[in-house]
């Protein structure tokens, strides 16, 4: 796939970026050089590899599954700038 000073113009349109004509004609080459690797990518063999959480091949801790409320409602209702028998009260928003 070749880049184009079009492509890059879609792209950072959709991307809501504002670039100017310098920007572009310098990304043109850059683009076009990370389609190429990750077309490369595309290519090597992955038959019979299994995905990876992590490089590194060091088990995860894991804690205990405990389910609780956290005991916290009245240090999270200390925020709220009004509350009512334990809820927040926010402006209706449908009429």
């Amino acid at each position: 796939m070749s880049i184009d000073k079009d492509t890059v113009r879609k792209v950072a349109r959709l991307a809501r970026l504002e670039m100017s004509e310098t920007q572009i004609e310098r990304a043109v080459p850059q683009i076009g050089g990370i389609v190429k690797w990750v077309e490369e990518l595309g290519q090597v063999n992955t038959d019979n590899v299994e995905p990876l959480a992590s490089v590194v091949n060091i088990p995860l801790r894991l804690r205990e599954d405990v389910v609780n409320d956290g005991d916290c409602a009245n240090d999270v209702l200390a925020n709220a700038p009004e509350d009512q028998q334990g809820y927040f009260v926010v402006p209706k928003v449908v009429e």
